[in-house]
């Protein structure tokens, strides 16, 4: 939808939605706000006793609102806009991304159902999976490499009420098939939910591959500045939506507040800038890794070295701003590399304006035991790198600071050691 020839809703493309879409100026009230009021009010007054409507009738989209928990003008424009910009029909807005996902397991599964999730997942969506869903719901999870739609069939049974995915994955950049998955999903009556974080609406639209639902952490790029926090789902089925809306707004009450709604409608007016400079020094970053001789590995879906790198170009419009890669000497060369940074804060989450740098084992994955983190491929030499919108030039320059420090330390060992050895 980010093409000149794509529109969404009244015939408006990517671009124009992620500025205006839930923010049209109201004539009628006198005032014609251009940007959404932040609405701190947490009831509403209304015009009459009505036995008529219930609360899960009211309409936000005519201005029926009668407590902040239940709708709010700001966190509407923001189920608005998200929903547009993924070419769905309804979006709910949670208080975090987290939230968003329990919400939309837990109206998607019930006792005795099963889960196929991906196996390289975000740690907490892991451990949320097993110690939420499986030890405490009687859900069971498996967990699956769905690189391969082989495998994800074979783990596919009429048990099986949702496949749970990301795309990329959290820290490796794995892809799965969103259409293959869709098709899977749909052979045993199941529903597909993708965590679509790491690429964004404007990079990828799972539900026109035939996802069932998408969710994202608004925390990252669809606000883009790392100072709100929230999350979303969007789906076009209205018996889904209405489940994780109650969920939303009754079952656990985990709304999005309306300040960060108002910082994530602030965001979202520059998030295909903001992508396509993430983009652009990714690619730049990713190059520059995959030359040097300390890295074993880079993993970024727009290498023609990513085992799914033409998958990426087939289902994606760009190949994102997230890359990780693998140190050679582990955990000590980490601990040198990352010391020397100045542009690279060493700090998780992802998808702000600046450049972020984690160590996925002690610090997003750490709750994974570490033989879980082995079999995944979660090394101690592994590094998560979220490339922000500076210089690429002073990015690339700060990264060699990292491997001009660790180049010390090891001419530094040596010494000593030829030292040891001539006493």
């Amino acid at each position: 939808m980010s093409s000149d020839d794509s529109t969404g809703p009244g015939g408006r493309r990517f671009e124009t939605l992620a500025v205006t879409r839930g923010e049209e100026p109201d004539l009628d009230n006198g005032v014609g706000d251009v940007t959404s009021p932040i609405h701190l009010a947490s009831t509403y007054a209304v015009d009459g006793i009505d036995t008529d409507t219930a609360l899960e009738d009211l309409d936000p989209g005519a201005d029926e609102f009668l407590y902040t928990r239940l709708s709010n003008p700001t966190r509407h424009a923001v189920e608005q806009r998200v929903a547009a910009l993924e070419g769905g029909d309804r979006a709910m807005a949670f208080a975090s991304g987290t939230s968003a996902v329990v919400a939309t397991v837990m109206a998607a599964v019930e006792p005795g159902d099963r889960i196929v999730a991906f196996d390289d997942l975000y740690g907490g969506t892991n451990t949320m999976l097993k110690e939420l869903f499986r030890d405490r719901l009687n859900v069971a999870v498996d967990f699956v490499d769905a690189t391969d739609p082989a495998a994800v069939r074979a783990a596919t049974t009429d048990d099986t009420a949702l496949l749970w995915m990301e795309t990329p994955t959290n820290p490796l950049l794995k892809l799965c098939d969103v259409e293959a998955m869709a098709d899977i999903a749909r052979e045993h009556g199941a529903l597909l939910g993708v965590d679509n974080t790491f690429m964004g609406p404007y990079f990828q639209r799972p539900l026109e591959l035939g996802a069932d639902v998408v969710v994202h952490s608004t925390t990252k790029y669809i606000n883009g500045h790392s100072d709100s926090l929230g999350g979303v789902a969007v789906t076009s089925d209205d018996e889904f939506a209405a489940e994780i809306g109650f969920l939303q707004q009754v079952g656990l009450g985990n709304v999005m507040a309306p300040f960060d709604a108002y910082m994530v409608l602030r965001g979202l007016k520059t998030l295909p800038l903001r992508m396509r400079q993430h983009e652009k020094n990714a690619a730049e970053v990713a190059a520059y890794l995959e030359a040097h001789e300390a890295v074993s590995a880079v993993h970024y879906p727009g290498l023609d070295s990513h085992p799914q790198h033409d998958l990426a170009n087939e289902q994606m419009d760009g190949h994102g701003g997230v890359l990780s890669f693998e140190l050679e000497g582990g955990l000590p060369a980490v601990e040198r590399f990352v010391a020397a940074l100045e542009e690279f804060t060493l700090a998780v989450s992802l998808g702000g304006v600046e450049s972020l740098i984690e160590h996925p084992a002690s610090m997003t994955h750490s709750p994974l035991p570490a033989e879980e983190r082995a079999e995944l491929g979660i090394t101690d030499g592994l590094l998560r790198v979220s490339v922000g919108i500076e210089h690429p030039k002073d990015l690339v320059a700060d990264l060699e600071r990292g491997f001009a420090a660790m180049e010390e330390a090891g001419e530094a060992s040596a010494t000593d050691a030829g030292t040891a050895v001539s006493d």
